[in-house]
């Protein structure tokens, strides 16, 4: 006799995700189209301190009038997929101008960047090959190594000695390796010249995410690459999205002429999905224009987030070692950080508080970041806030 299957059971286990204070909670926010932080968060008023618009591109006039003026010409959907008849002229013109930007031979557009590093991952390695990451990679770059089929080793977040020492016990098979850029989560910045030289050492592929550093790292904003200045040789394959300094939506690869033939041959969350939307390009390929021609968006943020320190570490706010605009308050419990965010917005300002699974146990906090959009006013009024709340007694 066969024993039926035991069903999904989804409300104790969401019960059990609200009282260890880790149950998620959607929050409507509405903007206007001045380029401000200012926001209405379930119809608050309040200044916004979570968004990754960095240079705040999001609502700069010639990125949202290229974004109308293209829908007029081309729609709203792109209607298919790249290799059927979805890729048009503005993707051609984007990746044409990605390539200039990071000085690779091609650049490819994809919908995400979740679906750039699954594509990447899967395209360059599979069953007989080896997978290395960081432990505080995005969970885009653990997914993709998952998924590749390849064996998975994480190393001590930003030990590049501890690469090495996986990299030489491998006896077989490619070796990729997968970091992020700026770490998302904590702001610093992968040893990345010390990665390379070890990748270069065992013949390892090394793939940067850097989707927080283009647009703000860097002497012209060309990300961490350029901070480190390491060519594409050392790095072969960087990864960039849309959705954080550039203000819009989307992800790219940049590289080789053989690896981006590679990902459209093989990345299957390239083939396998619609284009993205011809409009979203055209908006793109103007942030990219005004990303270069105003550098000064790049020097507020930056200066914006030195400020933030100066202040905070002078009201005794303890922060992590970050010198890019992802600055995080370590809290400890999810509980802590969930009452100092709501106690933060009580004030008038938006910080999301940060628990497990996205960060480690025990490391809750609340993940404050800068954007050239920022008012001097916002970010003293953001840490006179804070030095009531979570400044040690």
């Amino acid at each position: 006799m066969t024993v039926p299957a035991a069903p999904i059971q989804l409300a104790p286990a969401l019960a059990d995700l609200d009282a260890c204070g880790l149950k998620r909670r959607r929050r409507t926010v509405s903007r206007g189209a001045e380029e401000t932080a200012d926001i209405r968060l379930d119809g608050r008023p309040c200044i916004d301190f979570c968004s990754n618009d960095y240079l705040g591109l999001a609502a700069h006039p010639q990125v949202v009038e290229a974004f109308i003026g293209a829908a007029r010409i081309h729609g709203v959907g792109a209607r298919a997929s790249h290799l059927v008849s979805g890729h048009q002229a503005e993707h051609e013109a984007l990746e044409r101008e990605l390539a200039a930007y990071t000085g690779r031979d091609r650049a490819i557009v994809f919908s995400t960047g979740y679906m750039a590093n699954l594509g990447l991952a899967r395209a360059l390695a599979g069953r007989d090959d080896a997978v290395y990451g960081d432990e505080l990679n995005h969970a885009s770059l653990i997914d993709g190594g998952r998924l590749s089929g390849a064996a998975l080793h994480r190393y001590a977040h930003a030990e590049a000695a501890a690469l090495e020492r996986q990299l030489a016990a491998q006896e077989s098979g490619t070796a990729l390796v997968l970091t992020d850029g700026v770490f998302s989560m904590d702001g610093d910045l992968a040893p990345l010249p010390a990665l390379a030289t070890a990748c270069a050492k065992h013949g390892a592929f090394l793939a940067v995410d850097d989707a927080h550093g283009l647009g703000v790292i860097g002497e012209t904003g060309r990300g961490i690459l350029e901070h480190y200045g390491l060519s594409p040789a050392q790095v072969p394959a960087l990864v960039g999205t849309f959705g954080k300094a550039f203000g819009t939506f989307g992800a790219f690869v940049a590289g080789s002429e053989d690896l981006i033939e590679t990902l459209i041959q093989r990345a299957r969350t390239y083939i396998y999905t619609t284009a993205l939307p011809p409009a979203v390009a055209a908006a793109t390929r103007a942030a990219l224009a005004v990303s270069i021609s105003e550098p000064w968006r790049r020097e507020r943020v930056l200066a914006l987030t030195r400020r933030f320190r100066e202040l905070a570490l002078a009201a005794g706010i303890r922060l992590a070692a970050s010198e890019t605009p992802i600055q995080p308050i370590l809290l400890g419990s999810a509980d802590a950080a969930v009452k100092a965010s709501d106690a933060i917005l009580e004030r008038g300002f938006f910080v999301a508080a940060i628990r497990p699974p996205t960060v480690p146990a025990d490391t809750s906090r609340l993940r404050v970041t800068l954007s050239a959009a920022h008012r001097d006013e916002d970010v003293e009024g953001l840490v006179a806030a804070l030095a009531e709340l979570v400044s040690p007694e």
